[in-house]
């Protein structure tokens, strides 16, 4: 499993403290430091089964300065992911062919539960 992981943000250390309790077999990406690339989110996509619009932090200061009144495809939030990883929403829970999106962190609880 891969958490994609900002420490910066506190519902992300709240999944990343669920993965140790649970004991959990995972490598922990900050998305920041180690962004995904366009191949990467458009793999993400398919996995949560979500548009790029969907995984995008829509709260955040930057998105409102930049792209809050803007409709965009999703090829075009694709590449907004790509140039503004920090815009990602996070934490995101990838186990081979699924991910979560952990909003609310409980649901990466009662993921890496239901795989013990």
């Amino acid at each position: 499993m891969i958490l994609l992981h900002r420490n910066e943000c506190s519902k992300s250390r709240c999944a990343l403290d669920y993965m140790q309790q649970y004991k959990a077999a995972f490598t922990l990406r900050d998305y920041v430091a180690d962004p995904l690339s366009r191949e990467e989110l458009t793999d993400l996509l398919h996995k949560l089964g979500k548009d790029a619009k969907d995984i995008v932090r829509t709260g955040d200061e930057l998105f409102k300065a930049l792209y809050g009144e803007i409709e965009l495809t999703d090829e075009q939030w694709l590449a907004v992911l790509v140039e503004h990883p920090i815009l990602l929403e996070r934490p995101i829970l990838i186990d081979g062919d699924t991910a979560i999106v952990g909003r609310p962190p409980e649901l990466v609880e009662e993921y890496v539960k239901g795989k013990k």
